[in-house]
């Protein structure tokens, strides 16, 4: 396994990629209302990537391996879709829970990040906490990350604040290294034993981007290749940030004016 550890100029170029990313959910934030389609919250976002922004919108004919091209600029799971949710035609209503998940290309470099939006401001309880809990694994997850500590860490906080709370973790899909490509080494799972995988080294950037179902883990890919739901059709909830490594802890390089406030931090989070 390479990963690819960031000069200081990779890492500034960094951090100007990843607050846009984060930005882009700043302003589409007031456009997730009940009545908008999915469709139209990725005509606005593209637009504002390209013409306000100048970035490139990453996930756009986006092909892996085995995929077809991605046919859109973001990618929008609303309820029980758990990832790579394809807008469409689709109208939002009061009370879905929507991830909107946002990677942008300045100058070469990748920045990744995403956000559950409830519709309407209210929805269940269930879909509240699930959002809410989802949110503090993410930061719990965060936590961790710190020279010498290991990948394992992060799963394992993740994994076990998921399910001492009720919930399952996603285990197909994962977190991953991001720089001048949008995949790259290492991959991060959101579920394992602590004191395992790779040791974190100052200079590493990675996502963590736990993904949480109210019901059972398993998922299943729809027909169109690319939308994954809860094979149980079961709420699903994900929030994203892009994470550097650094000398003597971490920075969250996805933030930006209007992003939420960091859940459970300092020695909560590390007891979670």
């Amino acid at each position: 396994m390479s990963v690819t550890i960031k000069t200081e100029d990779e890492i500034a170029s960094m951090r100007i990629a990843c607050r846009l990313a984060s930005e882009v959910l700043d302003y589409i934030e007031p456009h997730v209302q009940p009545g908008v389609t999915t469709g139209e919250l990725d005509r606005l976002c593209h637009d504002y990537m390209v013409n306000v922004q100048q970035t490139i919108p990453a996930p756009l004919n986006y092909a892996p391996p085995g995929y077809s091209p991605y046919p859109k600029s973001i990618c929008a799971s609303v309820n029980h879709q758990v990832c790579h949710g394809i807008p469409g035609e689709r109208a939002l209503k009061k009370g879905d829970i929507v991830n909107l998940d946002i990677t942008v290309i300045k100058d070469g470099f990748h920045g990744d990040t995403s956000r559950m939006f409830i519709v309407g401001g209210e929805s269940t309880k269930q879909a509240s906490r699930l959002c809410s809990i989802t949110y503090e694994c993410l930061w719990v997850g965060i936590a961790r990350v710190r020279p010498g500590a290991h990948l394992g860490d992060i799963g394992h906080a993740i994994q076990r604040h998921a399910e001492s709370n009720g919930f399952s973790v996603v285990r197909e899909f994962c977190g991953h290294g991001i720089g001048r490509k949008f995949h790259e080494e290492p991959q991060v799972l959101h579920y394992g034993k602590a004191n395992t995988g790779m040791e974190l080294k100052e200079g590493m950037i990675f996502t963590i981007e736990p993904m949480v179902n109210a019901g059972r883990a398993a998922v299943s890919e729809l027909p169109d290749g690319w939308t994954i739901v809860t094979r149980d059709r079961s709420l699903s909830a994900q929030w994203e940030h892009t994470v550097l490594v650094t000398s003597d802890g971490h920075e969250v390089l996805t933030v930006s004016a209007g992003s939420p406030p960091p859940a459970l931090t300092g020695d909560a989070a590390r007891a979670a």
